[in-house]
C-alpha cells in the first residue's frame, strides 16, 4: 500500500504524524490503531455529556518551579474540556506564550490586544480574546513579548494585584464555563495577579523528587495570597505529570504527593509523551495532534475528573 505524501490536512508529512492516527478516505486505506479508534470513539460519545458547573470555574495553574508541565496541563485540559461540550477560555500569562503557540494563536505580535494590554487597564478582556482555530468552544487571550515588562510597569499602579480579577469580573458567567490561567514559573506580580483571580489552584506536579522541593514554597505562597488578598483562593486539584511507571522514583513521587494532598490528587495520571511534547510545535495540543496517544486519553479522563468534582452527586 503507498500512502500519500500528506495524508493529513494539517500539512504534517507522514514522518511528523503518528501511524496510529492515519484515517481512510475516498482515495486511499490506511491502519487505523485501535489507540486512535478508541481516542475516535470517546470524541463522537462523550460530547456534550461532560456536567457544566454551576457558576463558572477559575483554575490558576500554578508551580513555581519550571518544566513541571504547567503550560501543557492548561492547554491540554481546556482542550479537552473543549472536546466534549465545555465552552473553555485560557488565559496566557507567561510572557513565553507558549499556550497561545499551542492553541494555535498565529499573530503574536507587539501590539496584538493581548493580556498585556487587560493587565494594564488599555481594553477589556473581551477584546483581546481570540478563538483557538482547533475548536470552536476553545478560546485564549494570547500573552506577546510586550508581557515581558507588565512586571515593571504594574509596580507603580493602583491595586497593581487585583488587576486581572477586575478584568475578569466583566464577563458574563455564561461566556465560559472553564477558565484556565497560565502562569510563569515565579511569584510575580504576574503570578499574584493569577492567583487574586481565582478561588482554585491547580498544581501539576513532575513525578521527580526535584519538583516536590517547590510544592512546598508554593504552599507557602498560597497561603500568604489567601491571608491577604484572596481568602477564597485554595487548592482544589493535584495533577501527577511526566509520570513513568517503569520507575519506581515515580511510584515514590505520586505516594508522598498523595499522602500529602489526599483526594486533591486526580486519579489519572498523565504519562510521559515523547507526542505530547510534539504538539506544541505543531500548534497543536495533544487532543488535535494524536487523540490516539496515551497523553490525549490521559488528558480527556484527566478532564472528566476535573468536571465531574466540580458537581457531586
Amino acid at each position: 500500500m503507498t500512502v500519500p505524501s500528506n495524508p493529513d490536512p494539517s500539512g504534517k508529512s507522514d514522518a511528523d504524524v503518528s501511524r496510529e492516527t492515519w484515517k481512510a478516505t475516498d482515495n486511499y486505506e490506511t491502519p487505523i490503531g485501535a489507540a486512535a479508534e478508541r481516542a475516535m470513539q470517546v470524541l463522537h460519545t462523550v460530547a456534550g455529556q461532560l456536567p457544566r458547573p454551576r457558576s463558572r470555574r477559575v483554575l490558576t495553574v500554578a508551580n513555581q518551579k519550571g518544566g513541571v508541565g504547567k503550560t501543557t496541563t492548561a492547554v491540554n485540559m481546556a482542550a479537552a474540556l473543549a472536546v466534549q461540550g465545555i465552552k473553555t477560555l485560557v488565559i496566557d500569562l507567561d510572557p513565553q506564550g507558549n499556550a497561545s503557540t499551542a492553541l494555535g494563536i498565529a499573530d503574536r505580535r507587539s501590539g496584538t490586544p493581548s493580556s498585556y494590554e487587560v493587565l494594564l487597564g488599555e481594553i477589556p478582556l473581551q477584546a483581546a480574546i481570540q478563538q483557538s482555530p482547533h475548536s470552536t468552544r476553545l478560546f485564549c487571550v494570547p500573552a506577546t513579548i510586550d508581557l515581558a515588562g507588565a512586571e515593571i510597569e504594574l509596580v507603580s499602579m493602583v491595586a497593581r494585584e487585583n488587576r486581572l480579577r477586575t478584568a475578569l469580573a466583566a464577563l458574563d458567567d455564561s461566556d465560559f464555563d472553564y477558565v484556565f490561567i497560565d502562569c510563569p514559573p515565579s511569584l510575580g506580580l504576574l503570578t499574584i495577579n493569577a492567583l487574586v483571580a481565582a478561588p482554585e489552584v491547580l498544581i501539576p506536579i513532575q513525578c521527580e523528587y526535584y519538583a516536590l522541593e517547590g510544592v512546598s514554597q508554593l504552599m507557602n505562597n498560597i497561603e500568604m495570597v489567601r491571608a491577604h488578598l484572596n481568602p477564597r483562593l485554595s487548592v482544589s486539584t493535584v495533577i501527577l505529570t511526566m509520570y513513568d511507571g517503569r520507575t519506581k522514583l515515580a511510584d515514590q513521587v505520586a505516594n508522598e504527593v498523595r499522602r500529602y494532598f489526599g483526594d486533591k490528587v486526580l486519579g489519572t495520571v498523565i504519562p510521559r509523551s515523547v507526542k505530547v511534547s510534539e504538539a506544541p510545535g505543531y500548534s497543536m495540543t495533544i487532543i488535535d495532534y494524536d487523540p490516539g496517544s496515551r497523553g490525549a486519553m490521559s488528558y480527556l479522563d484527566a478532564s472528566k475528573e476535573l468536571a465531574q468534582r466540580a458537581n457531586p452527586a
